[in-house]
C-alpha cells in the first residue's frame, strides 16, 4: 500500500515538474510582475507619495513584459504617453478655467478628443487620453496646480518604469531574443506539421474548416513573432544581446506563411482522375522531404546547430515538375476546365517560391548557428 502511494506521489511529482518547466516563462513573469509592483509600492512609502504611489506601482505593474525587450519598449511607450497626455492636459487647463462641472466637462472634451486622435495615429500616445483626464480631475482632488499635477504624475510614470525595466532585468531575466527563438521554432515545426497535410488536398478531400483554421493560427503565431521581433530589437539597441537580428527570419516564416496560403486555397478539391493517380505520389513525396527539412531546420535552430541540406526537397521538386511536364508533352492538360488549370498554376508558382523561402531559410538557420559557434569560440 505504502509503495502504491508513493509511486502516486511521485508521478504526481513528475506532472508537476512537467507543468511547472511547460509554463516556466509565464511563471516567471508572475514573479516578476508581483516584485516589480511590491517594490514600487514600498518605494512610494519611502517618498511619501500621494495616493500611496498610485501611479507608481500601475506603471509597474502595467509596462512589466514577458521580456526585458518588451519591459523597455513598453515603458518607452508609456512615458511618451503620459508626458504628452499630462502636459497638453496641464496647459489646457492652465489656459480654461473651470470651476463648475460644466466647464470642467467641457474642458475634459477638448483635452481627450485630439489625444484620442493622436492616439489612433501613433500607438506611443495610447495612455495620453488616460493621463491627461487623471491629471485634469485628480489636480483639485490633491490640492494641486495643473502644472504641478503634470510634473509629479510624468514623475511616477518614470519612476515606475525604471522599477519595471531593472526587474525585468535582474530578477529571473528573460531575453526577448530567447522568446523570439522559441517561437520561430514552434512556427517551422507547425509549417513541417501541416505542409504534407495541404499538399495531400491535390489528390484527396479535405475540410474546410480545418484548414482555415490551420491558416489562422499559423497567422496568429507568425504575427506574435514579429512583436517580439521588435522587442528584440530594443534588447540590441541597448547592448542586452548581441545575437543576430531576428527581422530577416520573421519575413521568411511571413513570406512560408503566405506560400501555404496560396497552396491552401488552390487545394480546394482533388484533381481530375489521371492527374490525381500520377500527381500524387510526387506530391507525398515532396510533402514528407519538405516536413523533414523543416523539422530539420527546427531542430537546428533550438541546438544552435546546422541546417539539413536542401536537396531531399530538390529531388522531390524536380520529380513533380517533371511530371506536369509528361502530363503537357501527352496533351493531357486541354480536358482540365479553367479552374482546375488555374490550381495547377497557383499550385507550381507556390512551389517555387517555396523553394525560394526554403533557401532563405537554409541561410538564416546557417547564420544563427555560425554566431553560436563564433560566441563559443571567443
Amino acid at each position: 500500500m505504502r509503495r502504491k502511494f508513493g509511486m502516486a506521489n511521485l508521478a504526481d511529482w513528475e506532472q508537476f515538474r512537467t507543468l511547472v518547466s511547460a509554463h516556466r516563462a509565464q511563471l516567471r513573469f508572475c514573479l516578476r510582475v508581483t516584485v516589480a509592483g511590491l517594490f514600487a509600492f514600498a518605494i512610494a512609502q519611502l517618498l511619501t507619495i500621494p495616493l500611496h504611489g498610485l501611479w507608481v506601482v500601475l506603471t509597474a505593474v502595467v509596462v512589466t513584459q514577458m521580456s526585458a525587450g518588451g519591459s523597455l519598449r513598453a515603458t518607452v511607450e508609456y512615458i511618451i504617453g503620459t508626458f504628452g497626455g499630462a502636459v497638453y492636459a496641464a496647459i489646457t487647463g492652465l489656459l480654461i478655467p473651470h470651476t463648475t462641472a460644466i466647464a470642467q466637462g467641457g474642458v475634459l472634451a477638448l483635452t481627450i478628443a485630439p489625444l484620442a486622435l493622436t492616439a489612433a495615429l501613433n500607438p506611443n500616445f495610447r495612455v495620453a487620453p488616460f493621463s491627461a483626464v487623471l491629471v485634469l480631475l485628480i489636480s483639485g482632488q490633491l490640492s494641486e496646480g495643473p502644472i504641478e499635477s503634470a510634473l509629479y504624475r510624468v514623475a511616477e510614470v518614470a519612476l515606475g518604469g525604471v522599477i519595471a525595466v531593472t526587474v525585468s532585468l535582474l530578477v529571473l531575466p528573460e531575453r526577448a531574443h530567447r522568446l523570439g527563438l522559441e517561437a520561430t521554432t514552434r512556427i517551422i515545426e507547425q509549417l513541417a506539421r501541416v505542409l504534407p497535410v495541404l499538399l495531400a488536398g491535390f489528390t484527396r478531400n479535405l475540410d474546410p474548416t480545418v484548414i482555415r483554421r490551420i491558416q489562422d493560427e499559423i497567422g496568429e503565431a507568425v504575427a506574435g513573432l514579429q512583436a517580439i521581433v521588435v522587442e528584440a530589437k530594443g534588447e540590441r539597441l541597448v547592448n542586452l544581446v548581441t545575437e543576430p537580428d531576428l527581422g530577416p527570419l520573421s519575413r521568411t516564416l511571413l513570406r512560408l506563411r503566405h506560400d501555404l496560403v496560396i497552396i491552401g486555397r488552390a487545394a480546394v478539391a482533388p484533381l481530375p482522375g489521371i492527374f490525381a493517380e500520377r500527381l500524387g505520389p510526387p506530391l507525398t513525396r515532396l510533402g514528407a522531404n519538405t516536413s523533414d527539412f523543416l523539422h530539420g531546420c527546427a531542430t537546428a535552430l533550438a541546438l544552435r546547430s546546422y541546417p539539413p541540406p536542401l536537396d531531399g526537397v530538390e529531388v522531390a521538386l524536380k520529380a513533380y515538375t517533371s511530371e506536369i511536364s509528361s502530363l503537357r508533352d501527352e496533351d493531357l492538360t486541354r480536358s482540365l476546365s479553367i479552374g482546375e488549370v488555374e490550381r495547377l498554376f497557383a499550385l507550381g508558382f507556390a512551389l517555387e517560391q517555396l523553394h525560394q523561402h526554403f533557401s532563405d531559410l537554409e541561410r538564416r538557420v546557417h547564420k544563427s548557428a555560425r554566431s553560436f559557434a563564433g560566441k563559443s569560440r571567443s
